[in-house]
């Protein structure tokens, strides 16, 4: 038996878990992704030879593996979003980038630079890597399909995917400063490097990206639905691998024009949504995404849990899960508590907002693409070691929440239009 034929089977038995198990997971206290966590790690501690992935050795495999995983995921959560775009209609989401992440990158860089006493590059990199929230592993808190009903697309649901479509994308220009800190520290401590980041990574970046994700995604709907001759009219044909199309074309354009990719993905998703709202091909593309995600997913988090029992901890000090603890249980509930301050949602949707800042594939892309151009001071194990501890705890206590909490509050939002209407 060689290592290839342990790897088919293992790819086998995922794409058949990811296929039926999340109709065994459905309405119960887990999730896809927890499975998926435990298996890598059980079949690691069996004797049968499974790949163990080292992302300090495996640096740009883990980093191109998570970046597409990504990507996926967020063209997925864009077309899913049946809530036109607007200042007022999406003011949560604001809430939440313009309040949440600033503020969770700061804290977190705090925490990293007092308790573990990382130089401030590290620390930064530490806060920005972990402010993101993950579309890819927000499944039991995402909105419905497209063209769903409304309890598909409650506040709570919206807040949360969309504030994930967008906050991985707007991650990068943090992670860029730490990158730039890193190298004037090296250099000899300067400020001179906060200028270009701010018109370059901030906003230029950010401009690109838009623009493209914008540009890409109104040709596109266009296409799909618009253009008079049928053979190009893709809306007709109802081929979901398109949504792959459309999504590398919108990520590469904005690369080779050195903006975010990732913002440029869910702007395309979003403005491919708005083309034609009622049309069922979204629910084509959708599917299609969604599946590829599962499989990605499911392959990703199993090597992780192989991950965690080949060592992933080992660099792990008290000081490091606390800081990861933190981030989970008491940073993200704070800082998403204090966005939604004086708004409409009730308090018990504020909470559930507040407490699901998921955590998870974005994070790792995020340090496995900053490691390649920089050694942060010879911190990767243990940089690695804290994202890995803080991915994991969120698997397991978002994925335990998820379904009790969602099904709390649509249990009560029914029984309020019941009340109302009776």
């Amino acid at each position: 038996m060689t290592l290839s034929d342990v790897v088919y089977v293992f790819l086998g038995l995922g794409a058949l878990g990811a296929a039926v198990l999340p109709r065994v997971v459905s309405k119960r206290p887990l999730s896809l992704p927890m499975v998926f966590l435990a298996a890598g790690v059980v079949i690691e501690l069996l004797p049968v030879g499974a790949p163990a992935v080292d992302p300090v050795r495996d640096r740009l495999w883990v980093e191109h593996a998570t970046e597409v995983c990504v990507i996926v995921s967020l063209m997925g959560a864009g077309l899913a979003i049946d809530r036109p775009f607007g200042w007022r209609r999406w003011s949560g989401t604001w809430r939440l980038l313009g309040i949440t992440m600033p503020l969770t990158v700061a804290v977190v860089a705090l925490l990293a630079w007092g308790l573990l006493d990382w130089p401030p590059a590290a620390a930064l990199l530490l806060g920005a890597v972990l402010a993101p929230t993950d579309p890819v592993l927000a499944g039991e808190v995402r909105v419905g399909e497209p063209l769903g009903t409304e309890r598909d697309e409650d506040e709570v649901r919206f807040s949360l995917t969309s504030e994930a479509g967008l906050n991985d994308g707007l991650a990068f220009p943090f992670v860029y400063a730490a990158i730039a800190l890193a190298a004037a520290a090296g250099t000899g401590w300067s400020a001179d490097w906060i200028g270009s980041w701010a018109l370059t990574d901030l906003l230029g970046k950010c401009a690109v990206g838009l623009a493209v994700g914008g540009g890409v995604g109104r040709l596109l709907g266009w296409m799909f639905f618009r253009v008079r001759t049928s053979v190009l009219r893709l809306s007709e044909h109802m081929e979901g691998f398109v949504a792959l199309g459309a999504t590398f074309v919108s990520y590469g354009i904005a690369e080779v024009l050195h903006g975010y990719g990732f913002l440029s993905v869910f702007v395309t998703a979003c403005v491919i949504r708005a083309a034609e709202r009622s049309h069922g091909y979204h629910k084509v593309l959708h599917e299609f995404t969604e599946q590829i995600e599962r499989l990605l997913t499911a392959v990703l988090l199993f090597l992780l849990g192989g991950y965690l029992v080949d060592g992933a901890l080992s660099a792990l000090t008290w000081a490091g899960a606390l800081v990861g603890a933190l981030v989970l249980l008491v940073v993200r509930p704070l800082t998403g508590w204090l966005a939604q301050m004086r708004t409409a949602t009730g308090k018990k949707e504020r909470a559930v907002v507040a407490l699901f800042g998921i955590r998870g594939i974005g994070s790792l892309f995020y340090l496995a693409y900053a490691l390649g151009q920089d050694s942060f001071g010879g911190l990767e194990r243990e940089l690695w070691a804290v994202v890995a501890l803080t991915v994991v705890i969120s698997v397991v206590l978002h994925g335990v929440l998820a379904t009790p909490a969602i099904g709390y509050l649509d249990r009560r939002r029914d029984g309020a239009e019941s009340g109302g209407r009776s």
